[in-house]
């Protein structure tokens, strides 16, 4: 068996080791906003909850390891003491894991990630509007744990309100486990499915992604592409150029073809193909074809 001394292995190691053993993880995505009343989202797999009376949840954006910094969601928190944490299902995980990406402060992740912003009743932070359940909660606490790079700050909050979706509720008005389709944390890239099982994400790139923003409105508003293709879309470094585009249907004339004949539907059927085939370049290429 191996055993490990926590102060004798590297804090990077130690958390590869602690997050493939503790999961899966539920998902908080923390909607918060600067003491400038700026919009930031981000999600956080340190947490659950911890009480009902009080209804109390807890979360944890660590210090960045690289530099021992802390996040925004961190200091609007402290500064605002408001948060809403909106549960994460199946149908925003690319986009939820697009919004992680470390924009700089003050960039909306709302807009980044293609998520709406809807207003809160009771707090000033916005919900996500297509988390199947969203608190509006009040910070009573952050709780320290250190200065060194990966040390946690847990954020308790006391849940004022609770908003749920009726198509995930069953017939007796409770929340259906299976509908609600529910994604946890594991380690590495992965990710659980609750009523399906485990799936890969890749983390979004170390550079920024363009963002779902930046996406044309035409494909944005498409009857095929879903929120998670979006998400896929958004998470490219850069738009491939009419060089690239060319010669990539010149090198795949079925393709080329189908572009040529200007139908809408079905190309973006078969961009959404290579998404699914993590081919997300290449759907690109025949999504911005003329």
């Amino acid at each position: 068996m191996l055993s490990i001394n926590p102060g004798e292995v590297s804090t990077g190691k130690l958390h590869q080791y602690m997050l493939g053993a503790v999961g899966p993880r539920p998902i908080a995505f923390a909607s918060t906003v600067d003491k400038d009343g700026r919009p930031n989202l981000s999600p956080f797999s340190y947490f659950n909850v911890f009480s009902t009376n009080p209804p109390i949840l807890i979360f944890s954006p660590a210090r960045r390891g690289r530099d021992k910094t802390v996040k925004h969601t961190h200091t609007n928190a402290k500064a605002t003491k408001e948060v809403v944490i909106n549960i994460v299902n199946y149908n925003i995980v690319q986009q939820m894991s697009l919004s992680s990406t470390d924009y700089d402060e003050g960039v909306n992740e709302f807009e980044k990630s293609g998520l709406s912003m809807l207003e809160s009743e009771l707090v000033k932070p916005f919900r996500v509007a297509e988390s199947p359940v969203q608190f509006e909660c009040r910070v009573n606490d952050v709780v320290e744990l250190g200065s060194e790079g990966g040390a946690g700050n847990l954020v308790i909050c006391e849940v004022l309100r609770m908003h749920i979706k009726e198509d995930v509720l069953d017939a007796e008005g409770l929340i259906d486990q299976h509908k609600i389709d529910q994604v946890a944390r594991m380690g590495a890239n992965w990710y659980s499915r609750a009523n399906l099982g485990m799936f890969e994400v890749p983390k979004p790139l170390s550079k920024l992604g363009i963002g779902v923003d930046q996406i044309p409105q035409e494909i944005r508003n498409s009857e095929v592409l879903t929120g998670n293709d979006l998400g896929k879309l958004g998470n490219v470094e850069a738009l491939p150029s009419k060089e690239e585009i060319d010669l990539y249907l010149k090198e795949n004339p079925k393709l080329a073809a189908a572009v040529a004949k200007g139908n809408v539907k079905g190309i973006h059927t078969q961009a959404q193909i290579l998404i699914e085939e993590n081919k997300t370049e290449e759907a690109w290429k025949i999504l911005l074809a003329k």
